[in-house]
């Protein structure tokens, strides 16, 4: 997937409480959950702004696999992917069973759960249809769903996400990579089997026994039917979607993806990166070429609309060239070349939408060598973009 777009966006928001009275945000675009048949509306309740689903002793459902109490949300997208991220936590005295199904993401054509493993620090993925115990992969352990490691304990995240050709993957508190750059993403194949068509369940699921006694509690629950995301891409928050993703993120993936002679030839794309670090000590683990995206500036000084619906958005955004060499001209070149790409991509492929999305100023700031050891050149341009947003689907 690519990062989201304006139109692309959580279609499903619960934020707590009660899901059958979860706010439609003024009926802007957010599906709502309902309780999904068979279940039981005695055993849930609101506590402190979550769901706690208690099941001590539940009467057995009609079906084994179906849950004493789910809530679900259907969409008829057409795209045929779909992204959830939802968090929750055990009460340390009541664990869900073995093979307690948690979690049930759906596309038309694909699932996958995410069940108990009868443990607080591990996770089951189902890539098996319901009612299978087959397909299991197991997340690694240290998962901490009853909140017990330390008072600063928090539930977990869990991101799901199933493209259009079944491919699943699964992120734990929207880690990508470690602090070394080893993938922390699982992924594994859905299971070509689909029971509602593309939509989200959630609650307690029984297990084969049909008996369990277990208290989990739901605290947030997003989905979108426009695609499969990864944390890069769609953030939680649309203000970190529109200023980090959307901007900064984008630019990073054009300057990657460009053609253009010094971009696509003289620096390798890892080295083309956000700067969420740009100290000289981290700067230097890299060999140059570089190019760090960095986003120095977020305004909006005017609404332009009543109550905000609608505002305009000034970004800053700078990018820092660096290159060294012995010879001092040299390097001072290879980066003005690489400037002069990097500012023809952006101009030629960004702010052109006049209303709604305009690049409006630039600035470049050139390193001139003022010490006798200075061997390291970096470059800087300046860009500044107004955009105007849509608010509401906040």
């Amino acid at each position: 997937m690519s990062i989201a777009t304006t139109t692309q966006f959580w279609t499903t928001r619960w934020n707590g409480g009660d899901p059958l009275q979860a706010s439609s945000y003024f009926g802007q675009d957010n599906t709502q959950f309902q309780l999904a048949a068979s279940s039981n509306t005695g055993i849930g309740s609101e506590v402190n702004g979550s769901w706690l689903i208690d099941t001590v002793n539940p009467p057995a459902p009609p079906a084994p696999q179906f849950s004493v109490q789910k809530y679900q949300v259907f969409t008829d997208n057409l795209s045929n992917e779909i992204t959830v991220v939802a968090s929750f936590s055990y009460d340390n005295s009541f664990i869900p069973d073995d093979n307690t199904i948690l979690l049930l993401v759906e596309t038309n054509t694909h699932q996958i759960t995410i069940r108990s493993d009868g443990t607080t620090d591990k996770l089951k993925i189902g890539r098996e249809p319901i009612g299978g115990d087959g397909g299991i992969t197991l997340t690694s352990g240290g998962l901490d769903l009853a909140q017990q490691g330390s008072f600063e304990a928090k539930p977990i995240m869990i991101r799901v996400s199933i493209d259009s050709a079944g491919k699943a993957k699964i992120y734990i508190n929207e880690v990508i990579e470690d602090d070394v750059g080893v993938s922390q993403v699982i992924e594994v194949d859905a299971a070509d089997s689909s029971l509602l068509g593309q939509s989200v369940r959630w609650g307690v699921a029984m297990n084969t026994s049909g008996a369990g006694n277990m208290k989990i509690t739901y605290h947030n629950i997003y989905a979108s039917t426009h695609g499969a995301f990864s944390p890069d891409e769609l953030s939680t928050s649309p203000f970190v979607s529109d200023m980090l993703m959307r901007m900064a993120f984008s630019i990073v993936e054009l300057l990657r993806n460009s053609k253009r002679f010094y971009l696509k030839n003289m620096i390798d794309d890892s080295s083309i990166l956000y700067g969420y670090d740009v100290s000289s000590g981290m700067v230097s683990r890299l060999a140059p070429p570089t190019i760090h995206v960095v986003i120095r500036e977020l305004s909006s000084p005017d609404f332009e609309t009543l109550g905000g619906t609608r505002i305009d958005q000034r970004y800053k955004i700078l990018l820092f060239i660096t290159t060294r060499g012995t010879d001092y001209k040299n390097s001072y070149r290879t980066g003005l070349e690489l400037m002069g790409d990097s500012f023809d991509e952006i101009y030629t492929n960004t702010g052109l939408q006049g209303n709604t999305d305009s690049l409006i100023s630039f600035t470049a700031s050139l390193d001139t060598k003022l010490d006798d050891d200075e061997v390291v050149c970096i470059h800087r341009l300046e860009l500044e973009y107004m955009r105007r947003l849509n608010m509401l689907h906040r």
